[in-house]
């Protein structure tokens, strides 16, 4: 049994000529323990995709079947209850409790399946030492680098120990290392059993997944497996087919665009010297000089 399964699910957003298709009869199937990128333009859908997955939204038409489970059917509280226990969201903009803890971050959501405090802060701790910034559990997010906070979003997101991780460009936010550390903890996670659907716009980044969908306009256009460590083909196209540019470049570019435009006109004779030329030879004649 799949874990995830849409058959021609579509959102749509606003009403009358306000309407927009934000999924266009999307058809997918997921199996357990599967490490999927999502790529596209801005636009395409892919965030909306990723909280119809996550039971953040509902489609406004298809079915979607979550572990073999109907979502229309469920209720908001249980909808709730499946997304605290089973689901792990990961956020670019890392959503911390600014006047919290990095360990009492980690920690809020057990605190809603009524665990003690003595045991959901010594399990909040241990998931940091997992993920390598124990050190920084009484830290604010404030005093935590970009990695370190999305390091701490991860362990808040695996505490409940969930089937499945959804990371909305998890590195979106981050430098090249960091973004390095981040994917390689998820690939560690993932390697435990773990279902991870990720997006991102870094064709690099397909190189951790086992299997990449492309989008656009709402639909999906290609669905790609492919082998870790390799860039995605499709996603190679688009990483090298992107010009680098430099500062030459665009000197260069302005350097053309200033020769291809029209030359500004002339300025006009300046009709106010002459008559003083005029004036000034009437002047000479009368005094008897030669002009």
């Amino acid at each position: 049994m799949a874990l995830i399964e849409l058959q021609d699910v579509s959102k749509l957003y606003g009403f009358g000529d306000a309407t927009t298709l934000a999924l266009d009869e999307v058809t997918l199937t997921i199996e357990k323990g599967e490490f999927i990128a999502v790529m596209g333009p801005s636009g395409s859908g892919k965030s909306t995709l990723l909280n119809m997955i996550g039971l953040l939204d509902r489609p406004s038409h298809g079915q979607y079947h979550l572990e073999g489970k109907p979502v229309a059917r469920l209720k908001p509280n249980v909808a709730a209850k499946i997304r605290r226990d089973k689901i792990g969201f990961i956020f670019q903009s890392y959503n911390l409790l600014p006047r919290l803890t990095a360990l009492e971050n980690v920690a809020l959501p057990l605190g809603y399946k009524g665990v003690s405090l003595t045991k959901r802060l010594k399990m909040a701790s241990q998931m940091l030492d997992r993920v390598g910034v124990q050190n920084r559990e009484y830290y604010l997010p404030s005093q935590l680098s970009g990695g370190q906070a999305q390091c701490v979003t991860i362990a808040r997101a695996l505490v409940n120990n969930p089937r499945l991780i959804i990371a909305d460009e998890p590195t979106g936010n981050l430098d090249s290392n960091s973004s390095r550390l981040v994917m390689e903890l998820l690939s560690d996670i993932h390697k435990m059993g773990n279902t991870i659907i990720f997006v991102t716009h870094n064709p690099e980044l397909t190189r951790f997944a086992t299997r990449v969908i492309y989008m656009h306009d709402g639909s999906i256009i290609h669905d790609e497996k492919t082998a870790v460590g390799r860039v995605a083909s499709t996603a190679r196209k688009v990483l090298y087919t992107v010009p680098a540019t430099s500062e030459e470049d665009d000197l260069a570019g302005v350097s053309v665009l200033m020769k291809a435009l029209p030359d500004k006109p002339s300025a006009p004779p300046d009709t106010a010297a002459k008559p003083k030329t005029r004036r000034g030879r009437t002047a000479r004649r009368k005094r008897g000089g030669k002009s």
